[in-house]
């Protein structure tokens, strides 16, 4: 058994549907990943390596899922345009 922070409950009350809680969080993991790739590429020439480890420690999908639990991230359905 494990145990999963943030509570899925909790994250699925924050979307409308568990397909739009994998794309949204898969697209803020994404960004955060690039995010932290800029930052590292840019920490190398003036960071200590310790510095980058603990920016890096934390995988872009748990900090997406922290960030949408808390209400940070939103999102805003498009009406279908295609009939």
């Amino acid at each position: 058994m494990s145990v999963i922070q943030p509570d899925m409950d909790h994250l699925l009350s924050q979307v409308d549907s568990k397909y739009t809680l994998a794309i949204i969080s898969s697209r803020r993991a994404r960004q955060i990943n690039d995010m932290i790739h800029g930052v590292r590429d840019q920490a190398l020439l003036s960071m200590p390596t310790s510095e980058i480890a603990k920016l890096t420690s934390t995988k872009p999908l748990s900090l997406a899922m922290d960030e949408i639990a808390a209400g940070d991230v939103g999102y805003e359905r498009v009406k279908d345009s295609f009939k």
